[in-house]
């Protein structure tokens, strides 16, 4: 990820994987106060397919996609389904 892209247009964005199957859309972004990395998305809306994936989830029951499973960031949030298992 080496284009920087602001907070405030990631929120909102469908996540799906690149084969093309719907995850839901991002809620929030965690990251590492310190260092700034970012940890993971946080999914709003999560599909049925989302909830048989076995993502871990947020002290809020929120499902979490690890930062590092994002492929591309444009009109949508592509993710490797093989970095979420």
């Amino acid at each position: 990820m080496a284009d920087k892209i602001p907070y405030n247009l990631m929120i909102g964005k469908m996540i799906v994987t690149k084969e093309g199957k719907r995850l839901g859309f991002v809620k929030d972004i965690t990251f590492e106060a310190k260092s700034g990395e970012l940890i993971s998305l946080i999914v709003k809306e999560a599909t049925l397919y989302t909830k048989n994936l076995n993502l871990e989830k947020s002290s809020d029951g929120d499902y979490l996609i690890p930062y590092a499973a994002i492929i591309a960031i444009g009109d949508f949030v592509i993710v490797s389904e093989e970095d979420l298992i």
